[in-house]
């Protein structure tokens, strides 16, 4: 079963909880938006802006069955595919949460946890600079060059 299964909160409700979590654990600042079927959370917290995208379905025949298989009607459909928005932002929700707590308790710190999601000065995320170059590094068997550079730079 997928976290907030069957939740009956609203994206926007998410979307304020988001808010008021990353405004109690210290942040300065906080947009959201949405362009198409992706949403974006943002915030600036720690002297660092952070973003979120949530890809959001917007296909209701990709909900044309049940998990057990069953056949929805068009109504069946548009009701699953809300239902699944609603789970992704609680699912969002939750991440942050978690996150800012962890940080807060000293387990980790801002920059390890929220590392991938850091927005650098070119406005791409971290994750945005780097996932190409694990791929690049998994598909030729041995880290990447650029990868050292940046542990050599360190």
């Amino acid at each position: 079963m997928a976290y907030a299964e069957g939740t009956e909160v609203t994206p926007e409700r998410s979307q304020q909880e988001i808010a008021a979590v990353i405004r109690k654990y210290g942040a300065d600042g906080f947009v959201s938006g949405w362009q198409g079927n992706r949403a974006m959370v943002e915030f600036f917290a720690d002297a660092r802006r952070v973003r979120f995208l949530l890809t959001l379905p917007d296909d209701p025949k990709a909900y044309a069955k049940t998990p057990g298989g069953r056949f929805r009607d068009e109504r069946g459909q548009r009701t699953a595919l809300e239902a699944e928005i609603r789970r992704r932002w609680r699912a969002l929700a939750l991440v942050i949460k978690a996150k800012l707590e962890v940080v807060q308790s000293g387990i980790t710190t801002f920059e390890t946890e929220f590392m991938a999601n850091i927005v650098m000065p070119d406005g791409r995320t971290v994750a945005e600079h780097v996932v190409p170059v694990i791929k690049e590094s998994y598909d030729r068997g041995q880290v990447s060059g650029r990868l050292l550079a940046i542990e050599a730079s360190l």
